[in-house]
């Protein structure tokens, strides 16, 4: 049984803590997205500090995570204490709602999946995502359903807009992806969802890199003139 890395041993290896902390990560990640689904999840965030270990969940209605006096996130403080056998008031879980659900890929999967579960047309719930993402202020986005679309043969539909940025480091920066399973009546269908998010300077609504290919032209500053005094004409003798 895996227990987090505030509860091992002070001479756990280097390595170890790394895998411990990485695989405790995916399974608190793979809990609360299955738990909040309907309560649009939209990533997790864990900080360790010396006192206690602190669970930050991004969701967008915050108070549905929170449940009737609180008592929705003290069910999963709970939880999550007994699986990974945290010590009575070392586990902390807060809610923080995410500020833009149009840039979030989590978010926009979820709500996705339950348009297809409702019986929404493919296309139509697909194309009124990506104009939500657009209106949002996304640089681009991208939509990919795949599996068996009405016909028994399973294909794959994309559905693009704006710019999208597939490859290097950059990608990795801008491109916030998220991947979802729908279960459908004639079986699973696989949504994909890529947004390219905006330059945003203060780091809040997009990284704050500029793309490298991006150039800025700065307008010269203007000069004084400075007026140079004629001289007088000497007299010709």
């Amino acid at each position: 049984r895996t227990q987090h890395t505030t509860t091992m041993q002070a001479n756990i290896s280097k390595k170890r803590k790394f895998v411990a902390d990485g695989v405790f990560y995916a399974e608190l990640n793979e809990l609360l997205t299955r738990e909040l689904a309907e309560e649009g999840y939209a990533g997790v965030e864990v900080r360790v500090t010396p006192m206690r270990t602190e669970i930050i969940i991004r969701a967008t209605r915050t108070q549905n995570v929170l449940g009737e006096k609180g008592r929705r996130i003290r069910e999963l403080t709970s939880v999550v204490q007994k699986r990974f056998a945290f010590t009575d008031g070392a586990v902390e879980l807060y809610a923080e709602r995410v500020a833009n659900k149009g840039l979030c890929a989590q978010a926009q999967a979820e709500s996705l999946k339950y348009k297809l579960i409702g019986g929404l047309a493919v296309r139509r719930a697909c194309y009124g995502i990506l104009r939500f993402i657009m209106e949002s202020g996304a640089k681009g986005a991208e939509v990919i359903v795949s599996g068996k679309l009405r016909a028994q043969r399973a294909k794959a539909m994309k559905f693009q807009d704006g710019y999208m940025i597939k490859t290097g480091a950059v990608a990795e920066m801008y491109v916030d992806k998220a991947v979802r399973h729908v279960l459908m009546r004639q079986g699973v269908l696989g949504v994909v969802v890529e947004i390219m998010l905006p330059h945003d300077p203060t780091g809040k609504m997009g990284p704050k890199t500029p793309l490298s290919d991006v150039i800025q032209i700065v307008e010269p500053k203007e000069e004084p003139i400075i007026s140079i005094p004629l001289e007088a004409p000497t007299p010709a003798y």
